[in-house]
């Protein structure tokens, strides 16, 4: 039986999820600019992710007897791209810091499916961010 600790993680994650699905898509639909086509595909391709893995969480939770939430953390619009692309990559941060902490929680509970699922995930956002970062030439 999974804690009351690792189910309320992942009702977080999937309101993460959900959030981001939504911002990165009107982002993809407000990006103006020269830049924009580019980074257009990248918020349209990320948003598609983010909501794969909305419904992966979504139904291993209800797999452990939780019920998913369907309200979304704040959503961010607006700006330029710069301010955007910013915005997306402090969200993949604290998707990150976040992620690390279920995949703890998953391993107390004795819980592989979980773990591997949110290893999974992990990886992708870690690959999100790195792909904004280099957008922004951060790195």
């Amino acid at each position: 039986m999974a804690s009351k600790k690792l189910l309320d993680g992942l009702n977080k994650a999937i309101a993460r999820e959900l959030g981001v699905t939504i911002q990165y898509m009107w982002q993809h639909v407000m990006a103006m600019g020269m830049e924009s086509p580019a980074v257009r595909d990248v918020f349209e391709d990320t948003a598609i992710e983010e909501m794969k893995h909305a419904e992966s969480i979504a139904e291993r939770l209800y797999y452990l007897g939780g019920t998913p939430t369907t309200a979304p953390t704040p959503i961010l619009v607006g700006g330029d791209l710069k301010k955007m692309l910013k915005a997306d990559l402090d969200a993949e941060n604290e998707a990150i810091a976040m992620y690390k902490g279920i995949i703890k929680d998953a391993i107390a509970d004795g819980d592989p499916v979980t773990r591997l699922l949110f290893e999974k995930i992990l990886s992708d956002e870690e690959a999100h961010a790195d792909e904004f970062m280099t957008i922004l030439g951060i790195k």
